[in-house]
């Protein structure tokens, strides 16, 4: 009953957390699709669609992605009609940077500096595209669409616009608390079984490749299977309990920006009939070698800063 009482209250505290974040900018930014303001970035990002080897259009679903999720990303998708190849660099675009203002405002909670993460987000996608762009030389035809089942709302009045966003909204914190307390559950009846500790020392060759210490392996699993936001209610209680350090969750935060909720995000691209195993090939490969990068030239930096300090 102990353990039980300790899940409950810790999914409880991190449900509360993240839907101070989720809640408000959910509603926000439903109700600003019904306003000029998302056609006023449209316009303003058009001009670099070309650079990236899209259609000015595109702007539309990585705007949508960006500011919602990636449901919201491939419901725009669908709307246009576009090359395979424009299809699949929008893919690899938003599989690296979505959901834009909730992750990273659960990111911030963590201690993750707020450069870092739009750096590595905006980054990723851009470079992703560019080579997608100048390497990949075929996908001219029009992409064929399969099945995608979408339900689409249309208020009239802004009395039912502010009321979809707090449908959404609500909709979005119990999805979350559906997820995250019996996560948090199980994770504490692993803990108080030790068996943490047996899943730390199994995958302590994985995190000591990327430059992470064993005590970080949950969140990183967390992530790779349900996602940045959900996988951040445990990186939160990681850095909380098990002294988890801000460098440390900095660097599963990178490793996950580019590589989680592998399942789910990967497969939700089934509809548009791009290749999926190139998708998830990409992910999985980026984000091993941008954390060694980064937890490399970290060590590097912190080596020359404590002989700096050990000549004085």
């Amino acid at each position: 009953m102990s353990s039980l009482r300790k899940g409950l209250n810790a999914g409880l505290k991190t449900t509360w957390t993240l839907s101070k974040v989720i809640f408000p900018i959910t509603l926000i930014v439903t109700i600003l699709q019904f306003t000029p303001v998302l056609t006023w970035i449209i316009n303003f990002v058009e001009p670099l669609m070309g650079l990236l080897g899209l259609s000015g259009e595109a702007a539309i679903p990585l705007v949508l992605g960006n500011a919602l999720n990636l449901y919201a990303g491939i419901a725009g998708i669908l709307s246009l009609e576009l090359t395979v190849k424009e299809v699949f660099i929008l893919a690899v675009m938003l599989s690296f940077s979505h959901n834009l203002f909730i992750e990273t405002g659960v990111a911030l909670r963590v201690g993750v500096k707020l450069w870092v993460i739009l750096a590595v987000r905006f980054g990723l996608a851009i470079f992703s595209a560019l080579i997608i762009r100048f390497v990949w030389q075929g996908g001219g035809e029009i992409a064929k669409y399969g099945f995608f089942s979408e339900q689409t709302q249309n208020p009239t009045g802004w009395g039912e616009i502010v009321l979809l966003g707090f449908e959404k909204a609500s909709l979005g914190i119990l999805q979350l608390a559906i997820i995250v307390i019996p996560l948090m559950i199980i994770v504490q009846y692993l803990r108080d079984l030790k068996y943490l500790e047996k899943v730390s020392n199994a995958l302590a060759p994985f995190t000591k490749v990327i430059g992470v210490q064993p005590n970080t392996s949950m969140t990183l699993v967390a992530g790779l299977i349900i996602g940045l936001a959900y996988g951040a209610g445990i990186m939160i209680q990681a850095v909380e309990e098990d002294g988890v350090s801000k460098k440390d969750a900095t660097l599963a935060f990178i490793f996950l920006v580019a590589c989680h909720a592998v399942i789910e995000d990967t497969l939700i691209f089934v509809p548009l009939g791009i290749p999926i195993l190139p998708l998830l090939i990409i992910r999985v490969v980026t984000a091993f070698v941008l954390t060694i990068i980064v937890a490399h030239l970290w060590k590097r930096a912190d080596l020359k800063a404590h002989k700096g300090v050990t000549q004085l």
